[in-house]
């Protein structure tokens, strides 16, 4: 594999909420270490729920009625998913009480977090509190605690969540990614120009990154 003094461009379009997510970047970044690829990661917004109430929902009547699962098949999805995320380091601790959360406001404090560069540092705080830690990411106070846990002031996390003065980037940067063709996450887009859905695994990750480097700049 060639080296390259350009680092790979990668845009990801994602959701906290979205297991896959979490699970996908996983996969990418275990790649990247085995190939060795300089890279620049930029996350962006997308809602899996955008008209979800502020308080959120209980998981599993969430999954069940908008997927139409029975309980046996929320419960056999969620398997998958901890199966998967524990091959690649990541702990998914499901259970009754587990809530999903309208991620407006995660967004804009992660447009905030990217100001100091640290946006990537942001998104993984959150996955691991809302997945592993079950922690309730509806409550402003709980969201400005993870921002200070990273080293952001929580101070102003909160004036930014309540003032909600990042709402109109965040929107125009959805609404740029809808116009984009994204209608699932995750979306990885690498170079600009090239798309990939879904989490791929770490084999076909390493096998996209190879041809990547192989080919003419």
């Amino acid at each position: 594999m060639k080296n390259s003094e350009q680092p790979l461009k990668i845009d990801v379009v994602s959701d906290i909420v979205c297991p896959w997510c979490i699970i996908g970047y996983q996969q990418l970044a275990e790649a990247l270490k085995q190939t060795n690829t300089a890279y620049e990661i930029h996350w962006h917004p997308f809602e899996l729920n955008p008209n979800m109430s502020l308080e959120g929902q209980n998981l599993r009547e969430h999954g069940a009625k908008k997927h139409n699962r029975t309980e046996q098949e929320v419960q056999e999805s969620r398997d998958r998913m901890t199966a998967a995320g524990a091959e690649v380091g990541f702990e998914f601790n499901f259970n009754d009480n587990t809530r999903v959360h309208n991620t407006f406001n995660m967004h804009q404090l992660l447009h905030w977090a990217n100001q100091y560069g640290r946006t990537n540092d942001l998104k993984q705080a959150l996955f691991t509190a809302h997945f592993t830690n079950n922690r309730n990411l509806s409550e402003k106070s709980v969201l400005a605690d993870i921002a200070a846990e990273i080293g952001l002031d929580r101070a102003e996390a909160l004036a930014i969540l309540d003032d909600q003065r990042f709402a109109k980037e965040v929107r125009e940067a959805e609404q740029h990614w809808r116009e984009q063709g994204i209608q699932s996450v995750p979306s990885v887009i690498f170079n600009d120009r090239h798309l990939v859905s879904g989490a791929q695994g770490v084999e076909n990750y390493i096998s996209i990154l190879q041809q990547l480097a192989d080919m003419p700049d």
